[in-house]
């Protein structure tokens, strides 16, 4: 199965990295496919995007912004299929893709996204202290994945504060 097309551009507001594209987002060419993927919901309800967007208009939130990329590439059933080799090759690429568009915030669609990037272990949710990459904001949000174990309300709380980081980075 080939991997789904990034959606980047040059100074993005907010881009999405997750872990790798489903099987679903795989056959659809299309982020966050799966039925079961509550992603644009939460967008929607923490306040980051006007209204429920659907997979298919992925590549229309890069007006609003917004980009998509995942850290690996190569569409999996679950996360635990990935292997370290594609985690590392995945890290290196990522780091590029930052360096290179300079999003003003990078949001880890999961920790443990975020814990294979950065090769640190314990991470709290929202913006972190210290970039990776120098210039853009490395901020952890819990995975969209029907398989988390929290509350949906508490997941849109987290993702609320984005917007709310992003005005004010604006406004500086």
């Amino acid at each position: 199965m080939e991997p789904i097309k990034d959606h980047l551009r040059d100074n993005l507001d907010i881009l999405f990295c997750g872990f790798n594209p489903s099987i679903r987002s795989g056959e659809t060419g299309h982020h966050y496919a799966n039925p079961n993927n509550r992603f644009w919901r939460i967008l929607h309800e923490g306040g980051i995007t006007p209204r429920k967007y659907r997979p298919e208009e992925d590549f229309s939130l890069l007006e609003l912004g917004y980009g998509f990329t995942n850290i690996v590439s190569r569409p999996t059933k679950a996360a635990d299929e990935i292997t370290k080799e594609e985690y590392r090759q995945g890290r290196e690429n990522l780091k590029k893709k930052i360096d290179t568009y300079k999003p003003k915030i990078v949001c880890f669609v999961g920790k443990g996204v975020y814990q294979h990037y950065s090769g640190i272990k314990v991470a709290p949710w929202g913006p972190q202290e210290e970039p990776v990459i120098p210039g853009t904001i490395d901020f952890v949000a819990p995975s969209s994945s029907g398989l988390v174990r929290m509350k949906i309300e508490d997941v849109i709380e987290i993702y609320s504060k984005l917007p709310v980081l992003l005005r004010s980075l604006n406004e500086k």
